[in-house]
């Protein structure tokens, strides 16, 4: 693609700016229907906004909960975005390619870790103290 037909592409308008929701829609819709790690990643926050209501977690605690759901969805939309390029690109199975794959879902793995532990930090101890009440 050439400059002057990118910059046409490029053009700034209402028009445009609202089929860029719909692309990002597209996009998610996309990867819950085929990605079943963001299917598991959707259902786990579904847990989270549940257990987090039943619970009564705080502000920060909801603010932290949610900017991690984020995070880790945003990595495994990446993570999916890449593969799709890796298969383009390399559509013959290649070591490189195969690196490349492995590392953007270790990427997920990590923020799925730390996800974890932070969620067990913030419900763990309301738990303890609900069946302590309950002992």
């Amino acid at each position: 693609m050439d400059m002057e037909s990118r910059d046409k592409q490029k053009k700034r308008g209402l028009k445009r700016f609202f089929n860029s929701f719909k692309y990002s829609w597209d996009g998610l819709k996309y990867a819950y229907k085929y990605e079943q790690s963001l299917t598991i990643h959707f259902g786990v926050a579904l847990i989270v906004i549940i257990a987090g209501t039943i619970l009564k977690i705080n502000l920060t605690e909801w603010l932290l909960c949610l900017l991690l759901m984020g995070i880790v969805m945003a990595t495994e939309l990446i993570n999916t975005s890449l593969e799709a390029v890796i298969d383009l690109v390399c559509p013959k199975i290649h070591p490189l390619a195969k690196i490349a794959k492995d590392t953007a879902s270790a990427a997920v793995f990590v923020f799925s870790i730390v996800a974890f532990i932070s969620g067990m930090i913030i419900f763990v101890p309301k738990i303890m103290l609900i069946v302590e009440t309950l002992i």
